[in-house]
């Protein structure tokens, strides 16, 4: 058994994948548009951080950054019995790239303060990038484990199986440390009844939801603002179209020899002529 004393967990709000978020004349995603909910890959980290604090004890920390309206999410977190909750809310955050989004967020964490684990979902549903949580690894100098789909702790360390092309690897990854949790991890547990009351609680009382749910600053966290938002952000869309329709027709190659299946294919694929030669 483990001694683990704090866990953290980062989630983030999006768009929801059924809503018309709409696209802004930068190519940003209108997410004042949009319909918000928890990234479903963040729901996994977020089960696996509460199966720790339920197999080897310690405090579960929610850390998110976004607009007020993510608040939404933190009060969800609270009702699967969450401890405690850091909201990182800063006009000056918008448009924040990975690299700058995990500039921010590795602060948030030392801000917070003492932890032992560190879970991440896999990727969001609105970047797709799986970048951020590797990224805050690097900044904090932590050990890290991507693509976790089950893990054990042993004393210091962390006994780890993660899902690689073909198959699994278990790994060791000494505490402290950062999983980033596949999405075939154990599904995330029905909201707690003491939970979801402690929240109806605090939102009939703002000044005891603070207790709770910190909203924070750049300043705050003595992040330097060059650093995050649009200025911190070397990634630039280029262009973003919207599919106005998706289908197609599909033709399946059978019966015949693989070499003539794949000449069957190519000479009826639109491929760059370079890639059929």
């Amino acid at each position: 058994m483990g001694d683990i004393q704090n866990i953290f967990v980062l989630i983030k709000q999006v768009p929801d994948q059924s809503s018309k978020a709409g696209i802004n004349p930068d190519g940003t995603i209108d997410r004042a548009r949009a319909k918000r909910m928890l990234n479903p890959f963040d729901r996994y980290a977020l089960q696996a951080a509460l199966h720790t604090k339920k197999t080897y004890g310690g405090k579960v920390t929610a850390i998110s950054m976004g607009p007020p309206a993510a608040v939404e999410i933190l009060l969800e977190a609270l009702e699967h019995s969450v401890d405690k909750c850091y909201l990182l809310s800063d006009k000056r955050l918008a448009a924040s790239d990975t690299l700058a989004t995990a500039y921010a967020l590795h602060k948030v964490i030392k801000y917070a303060g003492d932890f032992d684990l560190i879970f991440c979902g896999l990727q969001t549903t609105d970047g797709d990038t799986a970048q951020v949580g590797p990224q805050i690894a690097e900044r904090l100098n932590l050990p890290q484990v991507s693509y976790c789909e089950d893990f054990k702790i042993e004393e210091t360390k962390v006994i780890a199986k993660r899902v690689v092309e073909g198959g699994y690897e278990w790994v060791k990854m000494q505490i402290p440390g950062l999983i980033t949790v596949a999405n075939s991890y154990h599904p995330l547990e029905y909201k707690t009844l003491r939970g979801a009351r402690m929240v109806q609680h605090l939102l009939r009382n703002e000044e005891e939801k603070t207790n709770y749910i910190k909203i924070i600053t750049l300043d705050d966290i003595k992040a330097d603002p060059v650093k995050c938002g649009l200025k911190g952000s070397p990634t630039i869309v280029a262009r973003t179209d919207k599919v106005s329709e998706i289908g197609g027709s599909c033709i399946v190659y059978q019966g015949l020899p693989a070499e003539q299946m794949v000449s069957n294919l190519v000479k009826n694929t639109n491929l760059p002529e370079f890639i059929k030669s």
